[in-house]
């Protein structure tokens, strides 16, 4: 599928809507002929019924439509970016401090951004931004349990038991932790203190959570990068670089967000 932000232009009849296959072939689901056999087979869903007869037509802006079990995003003049912040940028449109922001990153966008949930300005790595508000509150809402994946070094070498620990879940001040997964990727780096590198999947996004869990577990936190953020992640995107979520990316993101 093509990149959420590239779609052509949809052409549509006066009411607004457009032969199915064709709007699938457009969207970059593939050819023409293509969409038509996935059609014919069976694979392709509107608002929750199998969709077979060629011809029919449907409103691109608003049509929940699947291929294949996957969620086509609606055609919309929204945009949908996922940016790799460094370290030192702080997780605001504005700064009255004079810092530098997340707009300072996206000085060259038309749009007004939003961004979803927050990363500490100590912490780099993956943040969506986009100009749909509606989505920007509902992926940051604790409801819907997006899973994060961060990597952290920190100091000291990190035991099974700790990992084990850590899985069990931890209670901090604020209340419990969940961690979905944890795992060691490099240990024993570095001075004689001992560093290590770990992995960790948590749902939630509390106030410097990362790091309150790991230093909790007797391993302060020296660098932390948020590297996925459900289906979206980093590969490819150098610190401060910005694309467009592809549509599989996106309609995840939707359907979890039950938009």
């Amino acid at each position: 599928m093509t990149e959420s932000g590239d779609e052509p232009g949809i052409q549509t009849d006066d009411d607004g809507l457009i032969r199915l296959q064709k709007l699938l072939a457009q969207s970059g689901v593939a050819s023409r002929r293509k969409c038509e056999e996935l059609m014919l087979g069976g694979l392709v869903e509107v608002d929750g019924e199998v969709v077979t007869r060629l011809g029919t037509k449907v409103d691109p802006r608003t049509a929940v439509i699947r291929v294949d079990g996957k969620r086509l995003p609606p055609i919309s003049a929204h945009v949908y970016l996922v940016l790799n912040k460094p370290r030192g940028v702080v997780s605001t449109m504005s700064d009255p401090e004079g810092r530098r922001t997340l707009a300072d990153l996206v000085a060259d966008r038309p749009e007004r951004l939003f961004h979803v949930g927050r990363l500490d300005t100590d912490t780099s790595g993956l943040i969506l931004l986009t100009n749909d508000g509606d989505f920007a509150h509902q992926m940051a809402h604790p409801s819907h349990e997006v899973d994060k994946t961060y990597v952290a070094e920190v100091d000291g070498e990190v035991s099974k038991a700790t990992l084990a620990q850590l899985r069990a879940g931890v209670t901090l001040d604020d209340g419990p932790v969940e961690v979905s997964r944890v795992k060691v990727l490099e240990a024993g780096r570095g001075d004689a203190q001992g560093r290590a590198i770990v992995e960790l999947v948590i749902h939630e996004g509390r106030n410097r959570i990362v790091r309150r869990l790991l230093d909790h577990v007797g391993h302060p936190v020296r660098r932390l990068t948020r590297t996925r953020f459900g289906p979206v992640d980093l590969t490819g995107l150098k610190p401060g670089d910005l694309r467009h979520l592809t549509t599989d990316e996106l309609g995840s993101l939707l359907d979890t967000a039950q938009l």
